[in-house]
């Protein structure tokens, strides 16, 4: 059995498209993905992506991917990455996919000078939690995810 980790390519929009259902799926969110397979084509290999992803292929299968892209610490002074997301199929789980997902990107890191790698993860997904736990990740609880979408953000956009 081999693990096959390498930068996604135009090829692959529609195993990347059908990741990110399956995750939206195992959220419990899928009722928010209004993304098409062209949108996340268009972002990650149109003229001038600014998100990237990784593909884990297992004995030549797709079998996970991870979305980032480089995000900016006012404190530290430097670029680093954000994991938008990362996921791998139930089959494939437990083969050490994940971590080599999250190896490749801090590799990424180390050899940019980058400060750091960060991503949220949901309070309830334990099994993802127990991974972070295991690889160093700290939660950064006092911190409070904002988010303006929508409505709201229309509206914001046009105050004055």
């Amino acid at each position: 059995m081999s693990l096959v980790i390498r930068k996604a390519e135009e090829r692959d929009a529609p195993a990347i498209f059908s990741f990110i259902r399956d995750l939206a799926e195992y959220e419990r969110l899928a009722h928010e993905v209004d993304a098409t397979q062209a949108d996340i084509a268009k972002a990650l290999f149109g003229p001038d992506p600014r998100v990237f992803a990784e593909i884990a292929e297992w004995d030549g299968e797709p079998a996970g991917f991870a979305i980032w892209f480089y995000n900016f610490s006012t404190f530290r002074g430097r670029h680093g990455i954000y994991l938008e997301d990362l996921f791998v199929r139930p089959a494939f789980r437990s083969r050490g996919i994940g971590s080599a997902l999250l190896r490749r990107l801090a590799r990424r890191c180390v050899d940019e000078g980058l400060a750091r790698l960060e991503w949220w993860v949901l309070d309830w997904n334990e099994p993802a939690l127990r991974v972070y736990r295991s690889i160093g990740a700290v939660p950064m609880d006092e911190w409070t995810v904002q988010r303006v979408t929508g409505d709201a953000l229309r509206r914001l956009a046009e105050e004055p």
